[in-house]
């Protein structure tokens, strides 16, 4: 009896009070950090975009650096010579774009009504009843109809948003190229020596692959956007600039971007210019689909950032959802600098286990 109470009862406990305190604290930083990412996601967002821009300008600043400029000249040179060019362009293209965009949704009631009304839009939705979906979903196809707009204070909070966005993205691009370098030779200096090495050529791989999937990336968008609006203006397709910046910019969305703009573009032209041009259209966005899913995307996936094709699709489906446009943006270098980081752990193991079975 005597055993038993002592069994039970008569050792002291293995949890001690630090290990409890351990453990709490534990529990309440990941609850803390958790709560910090889900309020903070705008400024995370903000910091991810300017963070992918200062890698891709910092390519840039390195070559000027090669040619004996101090870095400060070398940042200064790289930011000035891409507000120029920004601006160029903007002022070349974005007041006709306003211009045809204005019409454009000022004529969306009418397009609309005449989507619904066509032949091929009935033998959709004899076949896959899309009306009656939007009904269940709350959607009245007579307000959709209607053209009723969101209203005008919304939409001036909204531009002055993206002006304080991107404006907070400029400052935060120029401060990393001045002092991220610096910042991170600093904490890589701080790890254990043994280790130093590795954690460099991680960043290092890193830092390639990001860089080469935007620059590649950015040469996709330009492609999609030159040809498209080329092909729509050549056709005589209405409100062919918007139509063809915004096919540009659905490149930024891998693999389903382009097919989901190609579509909205084939009904509009459907709508405003006929049959036969919509034909054209639909031919044309079937090729290109083909021109940059075969040859563009490959390139750029799998010689820059080596990612198979379905990891791509997974992560570009899952970042989507969870950020949007900005999260497709970023899909592909996170997931990249995950295989990355995966791939030097696996690595790690089999040494560990190759030095374990190695005979003395």
């Amino acid at each position: 009896m005597a055993g038993i109470n002592s069994s039970m009862g008569g050792h002291p406990s293995q949890v001690t009070l630090k290990t409890a305190f351990t453990v709490c604290f534990a529990v309440f930083a990941v609850v803390a950090l958790a709560v910090l990412l889900v309020k903070a996601q705008v400024a995370l967002i903000l910091t991810g975009i300017a963070a992918l821009i200062a890698v891709a300008l910092n390519h840039l600043v390195v070559l000027l650096m090669r040619t004996r400029l101090a870095r400060g000249v070398a940042v200064g040179l790289v930011l000035a010579v891409l507000l120029s060019a920004v601006t160029t362009v903007a002022l070349l293209v974005i007041p006709s774009a306003l211009t045809q965009g204005q019409a454009l949704v000022e004529q969306a009631p009418t397009l609309i009504d005449q989507i619904l009304a066509s032949r091929l839009f009935h033998r959709l939705d004899a076949r896959f009843h899309i009306l009656d979906h939007l009904q269940k979903q709350g959607g009245d196809t007579t307000k959709l109809a209607s053209g009723a707009l969101p209203p005008l204070l919304h939409a001036v909070s909204g531009v002055f948003s993206l002006v304080g966005a991107l404006i907070t993205i400029l400052f935060l691009v120029v401060f990393m190229l001045i002092f991220g370098p610096g910042l991170v030779q600093r904490a890589v200096a701080l790890t254990l020596p043994e280790r130093r090495e590795r954690y460099e050529r991680v960043l290092g791989k890193v830092y390639t692959a990001t860089g080469g999937y935007l620059a590649g990336l950015t040469l996709i968008c330009t492609i999609n956007a030159t040809l498209t609006t080329t092909i729509l203006a050549i056709i005589g397709v209405p409100y062919f600039l918007p139509l063809g910046i915004a096919s540009g910019f659905s490149s930024m969305v891998p693999y389903a971007g382009p097919i989901v703009a190609g579509g909205a573009i084939t009904l509009l032209t459907l709508a405003t210019a006929g049959s036969w041009k919509a034909l054209a259209v639909f031919i044309y966005f079937i090729l290109y689909g083909q021109l940059e899913g075969n040859v563009l995307a490959p390139l750029v996936f799998k010689r820059t950032v080596h990612i198979n094709p379905l990891l791509t699709l997974f992560a570009v489906v899952c970042f989507v959802e969870m950020a949007g446009i900005v999260g497709a943006l970023l899909a592909v270098p996170v997931m990249a600098a995950a295989q990355i980081i995966a791939r030097e752990l696996l690595l790690i193991r089999q040494e560990r286990l190759s030095a374990r079975v190695r005979p003395p």
